[in-house]
Parts: C-alpha cells; structure tokens; sequence
C-alpha cells in the first residue's frame, strides 16, 4: 500500500448496493460466490474451465472501497463479495470460538466473505485486509470498534456457514453500537 508514513483513518468510498451470488456446479458440487451489482440475480447457467455454475440463491448487501482521509490513498477492494455478522452456529468454529471470547466486551464478528472457491479465486491480499480492519479498528473511525473483521478462512466449513449478510450500512451500523 502506498504511503506507509501515514497513519491511515479510512473512510468507505463507492459504495454500492447489489447481491451476494451463490451458485453451485452440478459437476463437482463446488460453490461459487461473488458480488453483482444488480438487484435482479443473474439466474443463467454459466460454463467457466470445468465448472457448470448453476444459481442456487443470493442476498442483498453492499459493495465499497477505501480512501484514506489524510493521505488520499484508495484501496479497492474487488475480492471482498461481503461482509457477514457470525451468529455462532458452530461451537468449534474459530470465529465463534472469538466471537464468544469477545461478547462480553459486546464485540460483534463479522467475517469478510471473499470470492469462492476460494483455492480457484483471487483472495483478499494482507495489505487490504489490514485497511479493513483498520476501518473498524481505528480509534478515531465511525464504527467505536464495536466491530472485529475476520477472513472467512478462519471459519471451519464456509459451506456449512449460517453468518447473516450484512445487507447494507445501516445494518452495519446497528451490529456496531450492539442495537
């Protein structure tokens, strides 16, 4: 990232409304998911490589990038399909193992769903997940820290995986301050 010098306070730029995108090969079983958009999911098959995507459902959420307010550096975050609030379904998994480590302090998870597959996909690099969770992190943000980010390959079984989308910035906002 540009600017090392800088102590980043990022602010979410380009925001855009659209849908969380599940598909599913009926070849290998595998599930995709990205981020369109639109407000009408894309219901046609899609040939890509092996796989034969076929829509299985979607959701509402939100699309953003950084900027940061002192030095104007831009981060896009084009890997990022969005941002899911953990709900604990699974005891074992690692981000409701954090997620009930951090209750008492009213700390909300949420986890940074990238594209899927995810051995297929480009992924988040370090250096945007670290603006990130700077977005949330830092003490002068919009956000009081009321909110930890984790990667989604913290979670055990991301197929198995009943996080809620965060469907857009009010949504955000409420799981911040707890209400």
């Amino acid at each position: 990232m540009e600017n090392d010098s800088c102590s980043h306070l990022w602010e979410m730029i380009d925001i855009t409304d659209g849908l969380i995108v599940f598909k599913k090969c009926y070849h290998c079983s595998r599930i995709s998911s990205c981020f369109s958009p639109n407000s009408m999911p894309p219901l046609e098959p899609v040939h890509e490589q092996e796989h034969f995507w076929n829509f299985m459902e979607s959701d509402e959420t939100f699309h953003f990038n950084l900027k940061c307010t002192s030095c104007g550096v831009t981060v896009k975050l084009a890997e990022l399909v969005g941002l899911m609030m953990c709900t604990g379904c699974d005891e074992t998994c690692q981000v409701d193992v954090l997620r009930r480590k951090l209750e008492p302090d009213a700390k909300r998870v949420c986890i940074a769903l990238g594209c899927r597959p995810i051995d297929e996909r480009k992924q988040l690099p370090d250096e945007k997940f670290e603006a990130l969770e700077e977005l949330f992190n830092h003490p002068g943000n919009v956000f009081k820290s009321g909110i930890t980010i984790v990667p989604h390959k913290m979670v055990k079984n991301i197929d198995r995986c009943r996080a809620e989308v965060v469907k857009d910035l009010d949504m955000l906002g409420s799981i911040a301050t707890g209400r």
